[in-house]
């Protein structure tokens, strides 16, 4: 499994992020909301100004402090080399 640093030590599973984005638009913002509500926000940007939205495949929703240029980047980092297994 390949963990990916998303700020201050923090850690996602690669394979289970399925979109970064900025927190700016409306739609976004009302997405973190909806998460708080539901008890599956992670807020991992340890109280400074969110850059990025992480969406997981199991509908939780996390903060980022780094921008997603950067996430995005780590992403494409150190290729997997893990062995599939059947």
């Amino acid at each position: 499994m390949k963990l990916v640093n998303i700020g201050f030590g923090n850690m996602v599973s690669a394979r289970r992020v399925v979109a970064i984005v900025s927190p700016d638009s409306a739609p976004v913002k009302r997405l973190g909301q909806e998460a708080r509500e539901r008890g599956v926000l992670i807020d991992a940007s340890f109280g400074r100004r969110t850059q990025s939205v992480l969406v997981t495949d199991s509908g939780h929703v996390i903060w980022s402090s780094l921008p997603p240029e950067q996430i995005s980047a780590r992403f494409r980092e150190d290729p997997e080399t893990e062995e599939e297994t059947p």
